[in-house]
């Protein structure tokens, strides 16, 4: 199953199912075990290491980051 297509589908819901979707979603992951969610978090971080090799992403310094946190704080 391709995860791309699942998605391009799923960014054309109404936007309470994909609500929804993302709430049954996040859900299951409390189920996963500690190897589990060990694989998920290391393969998002290889998914954003390629979007960032492939230049697919413009990077923030922390410090922008920082920045913009602190004016929505006020």
């Amino acid at each position: 199953m391709d995860t791309s297509i699942i998605e391009s589908e799923a960014l054309h819901l109404p936007p309470s199912e994909r609500a929804k979707l993302a709430h049954s979603l996040l859900l299951s992951l409390e189920n996963l075990s500690d190897i589990e969610l060990k694989e998920a978090w290391l393969d998002e971080a290889q998914r954003r290491a390629d979007e960032i090799d492939q230049g697919l992403v413009e990077l923030i310094s922390a410090e922008e980051v920082s920045a913009k946190a602190r004016l929505l704080l006020k």
